[in-house]
């Protein structure tokens, strides 16, 4: 038979299933009982668009349903007919996928809960049973050990409440956990004896470049080439790429210090209306910088 439609199995599929009645006869027959009992399909409404990516529209349909659950919560019945000739063996993976991305849309839209969704699929290909497991844990080589991996609490590494003490034994994680603890606190110079320590656990300098620039980014340090060259002092083995840091830092004050007393003195200029060339030999400043000026 020739194909009137390049995708007949999405066109009818969604024609039928988006009408409620048809929706709600289609849950009722085939919804688990311990999952129906959960749904209000007095509630049913079509929800609008796809979460089927459009390269995949030829072998797969999906219509997505809101309702409220028995106990008021919200919910989603989502179905995805699958018509390619081949069944895809991560059908289950692709249906959690789908549902997270239906919880997602549901949070953006202002939500405050997840809702629970239901994904269903719905086979209707050449091969008889369906032959691939719909539990997305089954696709792992280790099931039983994905079970416990995602049916229990992710790992939490809460730096806020490891005493500063224990930080300090961290190893080569001391250094950068104290800082990103203490950070936004205060100013690191009064916890400087205890960055001693927990740097002086690594014997290299690898890191010291990394974190001395996490510190003057981020950090509350009032005299950051002060703060850097008390390190040096205190440490000897990382004495040379902390002082030269430090000098660098000296520099660019030095540098930051002399143009803003040269934008000071243009910012007088132009207040007395003085030629523009005239404030430009007088400052030393560019073209630019004197324009920059100009727009503030």
């Amino acid at each position: 038979m020739k194909k009137s439609t390049p995708t007949p199995h999405d066109a009818v599929f969604r024609q039928l299933l988006s009408q409620p009645d048809v929706a709600r006869d289609f849950m009722e027959i085939h919804l688990p009982p311990q999952l129906l009992a959960l749904c209000d399909l007095s509630t049913l409404r079509l929800a609008s668009g796809s979460f089927v990516e459009d390269d995949l529209r030829p072998y797969f349909s999906d219509v997505l349903y809101s309702m409220k659950t028995r106990g008021g919560g919200d919910g989603y019945v989502q179905v995805l007919i699958e018509h390619q000739s081949t069944p895809d063996k991560q059908m289950a993976f692709r249906l959690l996928r789908y549902a997270v991305a239906a919880m997602k849309r549901h949070l953006d839209a202002g939500h405050k809960t997840l809702p629970l969704v239901i994904p269903v699929l719905f086979y209707a290909g050449q091969r008889s049973p369906y032959p691939w497991s719909t539990c997305w844990l089954d696709g792992f080589a280790d099931p039983a050990l994905a079970a416990v991996l995602y049916g229990k609490a992710f790992p939490l590494v809460d730096v806020t409440v490891i005493p500063d003490d224990e930080i300090v034994q961290h190893r080569r994680m001391a250094a950068l956990t104290l800082l990103q603890k203490h950070i936004r606190q205060r100013d690191l110079a009064e916890i400087m004896d205890l960055l001693v320590a927990a740097w002086q656990a690594d014997k290299s300098s690898s890191q010291t470049p990394s974190l001395v620039n996490y510190i003057i980014q981020a950090g509350e340090t009032t005299d950051a080439s002060a703060f850097v060259q008390e390190l040096a002092q205190r440490m000897p083995q990382q004495e040379v790429p902390l002082m030269t840091i430090a000098e660098q830092l000296k520099q660019e004050g030095e540098l930051k210090g002399k143009l803003e007393g040269k934008l000071e003195v243009a910012r007088s200029l132009l207040k007395m209306q003085l030629p523009r060339d005239t404030i430009l030999q007088a400052t030393g400043l560019t073209e630019e910088e004197l324009d920059r000026l100009g727009d503030q």
